[in-house]
């Protein structure tokens, strides 16, 4: 199914959709502020199940996303975070930037295992904050892009996606053109600020 958003005017009903569709296990396709990403409700372990199957990945050799709505969620996920690197967090969120920190035990069991840490997103992307907060809690999500891939016009362009994407996915949410380019990688798990991957964040804004 593929559905159509206007983030100048999101329609509430559509939102709906969106999320009962989550919250029944689905998993969907959406615009972030980088590329389009895959996604399910982080509180339905089939869904992230059927995700891993859709990557070809194991779930503890997962390395998914929790993307938020707003930093509101970190204490539900993570351990306690250093003042200095709250601060770089505040300055830099929403954005496109993933930040590495270290898990704690809400995790998904299916996805922590031998892992000990968490990569949090707080896209700057309407249409993803509204189905998240609409949701009511972080959705899982790997982004179409792969760094084993080349740069195809299909990570951008939704309506390619959805040809590529309808029979694996339960609907994709066409947002207009997505960017394709990732996001940059901080790991902060060990207190330091590490450069993992540089994506489209600007690193000045880690300071």
């Amino acid at each position: 199914m593929l559905l159509h958003l206007n983030s100048q005017n999101i329609n509430a009903k559509t939102i709906s959709l969106i999320t009962d569709c989550l919250k029944n296990g689905g998993i969907i396709i959406y615009p972030t502020d980088t590329v389009y990403a895959l996604g399910c409700d982080i509180t339905q372990p089939k869904a992230i199940e059927r995700l891993c199957r859709l990557k070809n990945i194991k779930p503890d050799k997962a390395n998914f996303s929790f993307v938020c709505s707003d930093l509101s969620h970190l204490s539900e996920y993570t351990k306690a975070i250093p003042n200095h690197i709250f601060r770089v967090m505040k300055r830099a969120l929403p954005g496109p930037y993933t930040f590495i920190l270290e898990a704690n035990n809400n995790v998904p069991k299916l996805l922590k295992q031998n892992k000990k840490t968490v990569g949090i997103r707080v896209p700057d992307n309407l249409i993803c904050k509204e189905i998240v907060e609409a949701l009511g809690n972080p959705i899982i999500s790997t982004s179409l892009h792969d760094n084993s891939d080349d740069i195809l016009e299909y990570f951008s362009d939704p309506e390619i996606i959805h040809q590529q994407y309808e029979k694996a996915v339960d609907m994709v949410i066409d947002g207009g053109f997505g960017n394709i380019y990732p996001s940059t990688v901080i790991d902060c798990s060990n207190d330091d600020i590490e450069i993992v991957r540089e994506g489209l964040g600007n690193l000045e804004v880690l300071g």
